[in-house]
């Protein structure tokens, strides 16, 4: 699998926003937040990510921006343990809840952590759904 996070991996539909954050889940390890929901999309692959950082926490749009990058950057270098375990398409949205920021190797471990929990939480609701 190719390291990159193309056009087709990222969430731009506004309906499937809407959907993400009326119908969705979540997961949190501060200060990451991550919305989820299991629906179809039309992408190839099987999730697709959009990531955002509160205008109210970080005033300034370069630091907002900083962010941002970087947690692109840490979802990319580590999206194959959520490609390596879904069968289902998803849908998800990480968001930093944070009022500081934080340094990019805190980042990179916190993203490994939201992403194991994600998929310890999908696997738990999976096997629920299974047994009668």
């Amino acid at each position: 699998m190719r390291n990159t996070l193309g056009k087709q991996e990222r969430l731009k539909s506004k309906k499937l926003i809407e959907k993400l954050y009326s119908e969705g889940n979540s997961v949190k390890t501060f200060p990451l937040r991550m919305m989820y929901v299991q629906t179809k999309h039309t992408s190839d692959f099987p999730c697709q990510v959009g990531v955002s950082v509160a205008k109210r926490n970080f005033k300034k749009a370069p630091d907002r921006n900083r962010l941002k990058r970087l947690m692109r950057e840490t979802y990319r270098l580590q999206k194959q343990i959520v490609y390596n375990n879904l069968e289902e398409p998803y849908v998800f949205m990480i968001s930093y809840i944070g009022r500081d920021e934080i340094n990019y190797e805190e980042l990179y471990l916190k993203m490994e952590k939201l992403l194991t929990l994600f998929i310890n939480k999908t696997k738990n609701t999976a096997d629920e759904n299974i047994q009668p």
